[in-house]
């Protein structure tokens, strides 16, 4: 009997020491390459980050990031994509403040925005600014809400498409200052900066990276960004947040981050998240997004849920306040 029982004990340690190989195997993260889904096309500002960031990410993983873009009104396929995948770590989502419009302006979706996704982190950020024709009538902001107030009705602000941030960013800035305007919303950003320069309308609000070229040309006048700061593109243009009354608090930026399925398990989200604070602190990081006049930063968990929730909440009321129809 004292054998059986030694011998059944052998086993027993036996049977459990082989169990903790392969369990051990499938706790190790990452496996197998990771994918960052993209909802947006190949060569745009989002990709680039994307791609800048995964390559970086991909020595201390010990596993390649690919990219796979999925472009689709409001990014609704590459969310859908992602918070229908396995919650493993494996599938990443880039998020932007174009996510947080979208939870805003449709009126479904077929994912939550706010429950079916874990917040990685922030990946960076990027300014709004008012511009006039340079030569124009306006010389500063000051200059173009006097003449809004005196004019009723008559003040032109040009944006991109109907939806999009810089088109809320625009209606909120009209709202915020208490003037009386028009938003004209045009099929992109190009056709915009012509009417502007053509005189047809009398300002635009935009991302500033791509205007910094007609910018730096003296074809257009910055007059101020939408920021918590001065942009480090244009040190010398005001913050619109610096004219105090009514501005005092006001920051509005673009942004983009990374995202995992909600059910993710912490410790490999915080691994992910380690990764990305690692990747954007190298200085070829931030020099190249610096060259797409974006702003590496990073942030915690927390502080990406809450942007996103912030700015959800914001797009909804400006969308209710404009009266503009849910798509």
């Amino acid at each position: 009997m004292a054998v059986d029982r030694r011998t059944l004990f052998l086993w027993l340690v036996a049977s459990l020491g082989a169990g903790v190989g392969p369990v051990s195997a499938q706790t190790r993260f990452p496996s197998r390459p990771l994918r960052i889904v993209v909802p947006n096309a190949a060569g745009g500002a989002a990709d680039i980050t994307a791609r800048t960031v995964a390559q970086k990410m991909a020595g201390p993983l010990g596993q390649s990031v690919v990219i796979d873009n999925k472009p689709s009104a409001g990014g609704v396929v590459a969310g859908d994509l992602v918070a229908r995948a396995e919650p493993d770590g494996y599938t990443l989502l880039l998020v932007s403040s174009g996510t947080a419009v979208s939870a805003a302006l449709f009126s479904k979706l077929p994912f939550d925005t706010l429950k079916d996704f874990a917040p990685v982190s922030l990946l960076a950020t990027f300014d709004l600014a008012v511009v006039v024709r340079e030569g124009g009538r306006f010389k500063t902001l000051a200059d173009l809400l006097a003449y809004a107030r005196a004019h009723p009705g008559q003040l032109n602000i040009g944006t991109p498409q109907i939806g999009t941030t810089q088109h809320l960013a625009a209606e909120l800035f009209k709202v915020t200052a208490g003037v009386d305007a028009q938003v004209v919303p045009f099929n992109g950003t190009p056709p915009v900066i012509t009417a502007l320069r053509g005189g047809e309308i009398d300002v635009m609000i935009d991302i500033l990276g791509g205007l910094m070229p007609q910018i730096g040309a003296k074809a257009l006048r910055p007059l101020a960004v939408m920021g918590a700061e001065r942009a480090p593109q244009l040190p010398d243009v005001p913050a619109l947040r610096e004219s105090a009354g009514p501005w005092t608090g006001f920051n509005v930026t673009s942004w983009n981050g990374l995202a995992v399925p909600a059910k993710t398990p912490a410790a490999v989200v915080d691994r992910l998240s380690r990764e990305v604070q690692a990747a954007l602190a190298q200085p070829e990081v931030k020099k190249r997004l610096l060259e797409l006049n974006l702003n590496a930063q990073g942030s915690t968990l927390a502080q990406l849920r809450d942007r996103l929730a912030a700015d959800v909440q914001r797009w909804s009321d400006v969308i209710v306040r404009a009266k503009i129809a849910k798509q």
